[in-house]
């Protein structure tokens, strides 16, 4: 028997976000095909119901029920609906729950690769992407749409023309990256924030081992006898956003699942908000003097 794991509603919709998914992002990506495959399906049995996969992972295919995010080079007005459609022959769906753009940059289309070149970036018009977008929705093969690594003033220069404003924006967020600025931002404008890299994303090209070497969370997790992805989830759960973890280990799968019904202390976290910050997912891969961003606190505005 799965769990059963809590939901959160999507704006004024009646449609609904699992709080906790499964990532499905590997680096090198599609390196395990097989492996992701039963661990996909294990995943299912657990309870999880929130996938997270964009076409850049090679994880579409492996994966039954999912929401996807649309790649740099398809980030241009009429490649996007192509886009979601050969998404979602691959998934083998008719309509996707939710669909995002993964990165508020542009870049020459027909490239699937990370990182891309520099002579490759381009500016994102967000208006006529974001048009795209909801011509997505409003066809049906997307129920919601949404961005992620939406800065706040990049999400204030989508929302000065979307007609139907993004459901979701999902951005980095752990105890070591807490993002309150973007977090008050959404819950103001009515957008729901889902976190990924909650334990710092060891192994991937952007991942840090910080998190899980935080001596705070290690001394918090030692006395309330839970792991440290324990704690860090639980954490970010506690902040009213949705959280996705990757594992491809079987009990620490069910592990992350065990968030639900406890809570961290007053003084767990008054230390938690006491940490030093550091943002892990800094991305100079979408910097360069030929692209649209010349710097790094340029790219991400500041909030860095």
């Amino acid at each position: 028997m799965g769990t059963n794991i809590p939901t959160s509603t999507l704006g004024s919709t009646d449609r609904t976000i699992p709080l906790l998914g499964y990532g499905t992002a590997e680096y090198p990506f599609g390196a395990s095909i097989e492996t992701m495959k039963e661990s996909i399906l294990h995943a299912i049995e657990l309870g999880y119901r929130h996938f997270d996969s964009a076409s850049l992972y090679q994880s579409e295919v492996p994966l039954g029920e999912a929401i996807s995010k649309l790649w740099c080079s398809d980030g241009h007005k009429d490649l996007v609906l192509p886009a979601l459609q050969k998404t979602l022959e691959n998934l083998q769906l008719e309509y996707l729950d939710l669909y995002l753009i993964h990165w508020p940059v542009s870049s020459k289309p027909g490239e699937y690769v990370f990182p891309v070149k520099e002579e490759d970036l381009l500016p994102m018009d967000f208006q006529s992407v974001w048009e795209a977008m909801e011509e997505c929705q409003k066809l049906g093969l997307a129920k919601s749409i949404g961005v992620s690594n939406f800065s706040c003033k990049k999400l204030e220069d989508l929302l000065a023309t979307a007609k139907i404003p993004p459901a979701v924006n999902q951005v980095e967020i752990s105890p070591l990256w807490q993002q309150k600025k973007i977090r008050e931002f959404c819950k103001e404008k009515g957008i729901h924030v889902t976190a990924y890299s909650p334990l710092g994303a060891k192994g991937m090209s952007w991942g840090t081992n910080n998190v899980m070497e935080c001596q705070v969370l290690k001394e918090i997790a030692a006395a309330r006898g839970k792991s440290m992805a324990q704690i860090c989830l639980r954490w970010v759960h506690e902040q009213g956003v949705s959280v996705l973890v990757r594992s491809f280990n079987k009990e620490r799968m069910k592990q992350n699942l065990d968030i639900f019904d406890w809570k961290l202390s007053q003084e767990d976290l008054k230390r938690i908000s006491q940490i030093p910050q550091q943002r892990a997912a800094v991305v100079p891969q979408f910097v360069s003097e030929k692209g649209p961003y010349k710097s790094v606190e340029e790219f991400w505005d500041g909030e860095i």
